[in-house]
């Protein structure tokens, strides 16, 4: 398969590679690698196949699975997905969804795609047949099949653009900033550095600093490097950079670190464990469902949703990637209100009372 798919779309897979732990959108890509071309004698072809739910959403944006959903969303082969009952398969009681493909379609359906929840249509068989407990009878099928043929939006049938379910998945930065000192505490996680512990001289001449506490990082490691020098220890440049890490401590008080060299010299150095992603939807707030639209899209969305609660932060457009996913139940979900507290009180007292009456029971009895 992996042989296969470098061949690009001259084999069945170059749309892209699921993780080998769930092949469900291998087997799509092979399906329609099956169907007559759209611009064959006979007019294109359709397919239907059933999935468990994981082609919806599985994998990150970029990741193989991410990138064959875009493909087919990309290509308007996604006609209609069809979310099944529970408990509708002999040797599995997980959600099922029906995957309606078709690579001609017609005018109405051009960009579109369809959601049908027919979760509800199940009807209870007389006897189970292993995990398959419930059946879709005649009047449940003529029922979707009508919600299909009307393309209407309901209660349980909605209609999308394929580029709804795209989005632009940007990763946000914020600027390191850390205190420095040779505190004995910091000095003994020095120490215990599986590289630093072993210098000679390092530990001695770190407690004899006595330089305070740095909010500057090139400041303190000037300082810092004077005093080591004069002690004739010199550190390279994967040692030095362990140093300051294993001597600094976040703090939201102390100057920006950047970076000394390269071509981002002079520009904020990120925190890692203060990195973050943000999911910016094609079309968000009213932009163009286009590619075309990513700067100004991500741009108007940092601005509004990210840069107003985290003044200093930045978008590394480097990371930026597209991504796709279907998040179905999100589109069908009910909300449905909590009970009262003077409900839940009532319940409670009810137990209590119980409780009690049990607690007499067994007193009297002794």
């Amino acid at each position: 398969m992996e042989r296969e798919h470098k061949r690009g779309f001259s084999g069945r897979f170059g749309a892209g590679l699921p993780p080998t732990s769930d092949g469900a959108l291998l087997f799509v890509q092979h399906a329609i690698a099956k169907m007559n071309p759209a611009d064959g004698q006979d007019g294109g072809a359709r397919a239907g196949i059933v999935l468990n739910g994981s082609p919806l959403f599985s994998g990150g944006a970029g990741s193989g699975s991410s990138n064959i959903r875009g493909w087919l969303l990309e290509n308007d082969l996604i006609e209609a997905i069809v979310a099944l009952p529970n408990d509708m398969f002999y040797n599995t009681g997980i959600p099922t969804y029906l995957w309606i493909f078709d690579n001609n379609k017609r005018p109405e359906r051009k960009g579109k795609v369809q959601l049908i929840d027919a979760t509800a249509l199940g009807a209870r068989m007389d006897k189970s047949l292993g995990s398959k407990r419930v059946k879709i009878n005649a009047a449940a099928r003529e029922r979707v099949l009508q919600q299909y043929a009307d393309m209407e939006s309901s209660d349980t049938s909605k209609i999308f653009d394929n580029l709804d379910f795209a989005f632009w998945q940007i990763t946000v930065e914020r600027p390191m900033r850390r205190n420095f000192e040779t505190t004995p505490e910091r000095v003994a996680l020095v120490a215990e550095h599986k590289t630093l512990g072993n210098i000679d001289g390092l530990i001695d001449a770190l407690n004899s600093f006595n330089g305070g506490q740095y909010l500057n990082r090139e400041v303190f490691l000037n300082d810092l490097g004077k005093h080591l020098g004069s002690r004739s220890i010199s550190l390279t440049s994967a040692q030095r950079k362990a140093l300051w890490q294993t001597l600094g401590e976040r703090d939201e008080n102390a100057d920006i670190c950047r970076f000394q060299s390269g071509k981002n010299k002079g520009e904020p150095e990120p925190d890692v464990p203060l990195r973050d992603t943000e999911i910016v939807p094609f079309g968000w707030n009213g932009h163009p469902k286009s590619h075309d639209a990513k700067d100004a899209t991500i741009k108007a969305y940092f601005n509004a949703e990210v840069k107003p609660h985290i003044e200093d932060a930045w978008i590394d457009h480097t990371k930026t990637k597209v991504g796709y996913e279907i998040p179905f139940t999100l589109h069908f979900y009910k909300y449905v209100p909590p009970r009262t507290l003077a409900e839940i009180d009532a319940d409670l007292d009810e137990s209590l009372q119980e409780i009690l009456g049990l607690l007499h029971k067994v007193e009297a009895s002794k």
